[in-house]
């Protein structure tokens, strides 16, 4: 009978079992293989061994195309992954308020999160726009110059850009693709506003009692407790954005331009294999993305015992 019910069992999973290997399983492994080998998606692949990781290391020394679209992935990713956070949190504690329309304005902060992802990069486009955008009209009207966006090259964290160019330009391309990335905070706000339901309300209660105010309940009750949702979405983040291409690709022409500013791992990776059919140093890539991910995910395991109360 247990046997027959394993059967059973296996036979009911036996579509995805057969997914999994064929779209994952195969493809991690044919990844692997392709690394090592010069292999161009029209002839068999030839066994070069170590050269295109000898060739990734050389342009990482010499500041190549690997080397700026890497410095690209992690300001991408520091800046969207914090702001993502700080955004989250601070719209999940203003709703978790009892105030008349809350439902109105929780479902207003989600709905972003369902617009497709070519819809959202089509309207960011407009909205960014260096001449006819909405926010450089906003900037204006505050008497603030306007920003380049998409068509700079220039950024706001490294190099420092800071107090910008003649024009006040302080903002470039990679920070109009952070902006874009905050459109779906929607998504953080719900696990957000999820585990600012199951806070005890004792906790506020005895802090109160205490004479903590609501700046001190924030940072010595709410705060604490949210750290395991925070360490989840950082986690998640973190690999979501190493992972973004398509609203990359379609504000950078497919190109990364301007002047490689916008161009990140994944773009890159996918125009190596697909633009110039050269796979196996595109499968390198790829697998050298996966160890310095995998890398960073196990030093966020390591440290959130000094940050994450349980």
């Amino acid at each position: 009978m247990h046997r027959s019910e394993s059967r059973i069992g296996v036979a009911m999973i036996s579509p995805w079992l057969v997914g999994f290997c064929v779209l994952t399983l195969f493809p991690f492994g044919a990844s692997l293989y392709w690394s090592f080998c010069r292999y161009d998606l029209l002839s068999e692949p030839a066994w070069v061994g170590l050269d295109n990781y000898r060739r990734l290391a050389g342009e990482l020394a010499e500041g190549g195309s690997f080397a700026r679209a890497l410095a690209n992935t992690a300001y991408y990713a520091l800046a969207s992954v914090t702001l993502s956070v700080v955004l989250g949190i601070t719209l999940a504690s203003s709703l978790a308020w009892k105030v008349r329309g809350r439902a109105f304005y929780r479902t207003l902060c989600f709905l972003p999160t369902v617009v497709p992802t070519v819809a959202a990069a089509v309207l960011w486009l407009w909205l960014l726009d260096p001449q006819l955008g909405l926010i450089n009209g906003f900037l204006q009207k505050l008497n603030l110059p306007a920003q380049g966006w998409f068509q700079s090259t220039s950024a706001a964290g490294w190099p420092p850009a800071w107090p910008g160019d003649h024009a006040g330009r302080v903002f470039g391309s990679k920070d109009g693709l952070v902006l874009m990335s905050l459109w779906g905070v929607g998504n953080l706000l719900v696990i957000y506003l999820a585990a600012l339901s199951d806070i005890p309300k004792t906790l506020y209660e005895a802090a109160e009692l205490d004479g903590a105010g609501r700046t001190r309940q924030f940072w010595h009750v709410t705060l604490p407790m949210l750290t395991p949702v925070v360490f989840f979405n950082v986690v998640m983040g973190l690999i979501q954005s190493v992972q973004a291409f398509t609203q990359i690709y379609l504000v950078s022409d497919g190109q990364g331009d301007p002047a490689g500013s916008t161009l990140t791992l994944s773009l890159h990776l996918f125009l190596t294999a697909f633009k110039d059919l050269d796979m196996g140093y595109a499968s390198a890539m790829a697998w050298v993305l996966f160890v310095l991910v995998t890398l960073v995910t196990a030093w966020l395991f390591r440290t959130s015992r000094h940050w994450v109360h349980v």
